[in-house]
């Protein structure tokens, strides 16, 4: 039993020092936290509109274009890694499909190069 405890300790000796540190990340959060922020901080950013107005407001649709850019190049990198790190063992199937997946975001990059969603004023 003393063995079995003894192969244990490193994970209960993590689990300490993870919850001792993030409740010490969370305590130096409330104590050093700024409770009035300025006018800066609560402004509009990234969307363009400010975060407590109407929710039915006009929004620009060039956020969903950048928005659908992101995803493009996030699902792109996503699946690359892992096709990349195991391309010498892949069949030339497992290429093509790479191939097809990799136009169809080149397709989805050039719409949004058309749309103008990379063109900002």
């Amino acid at each position: 039993m003393e063995e079995l405890l003894r192969e244990y300790l490193p994970i209960l000796v993590f689990l300490v020092v993870a919850t001792g540190l993030g409740i010490v990340l969370i305590l130096a959060a409330v104590v050093l936290a700024v409770r009035n922020p300025d006018p800066e901080k609560v402004s509009a950013y990234e969307c363009g509109f400010n975060a407590f107005d109407d929710a039915r407001m006009k929004f620009d649709v060039r956020f969903y274009l950048v928005s659908i850019l992101f995803i493009i190049f996030d699902l792109e990198i996503a699946m690359l890694f892992p096709w990349a790190t195991g391309f010498a063992d892949l069949s030339d199937a497992a290429f093509w499909s790479m191939m097809v997946f990799l136009a169809v975001l080149t397709i989805g990059f050039a719409y949004e190069w058309k749309k103008g969603a990379l063109e900002w004023e």
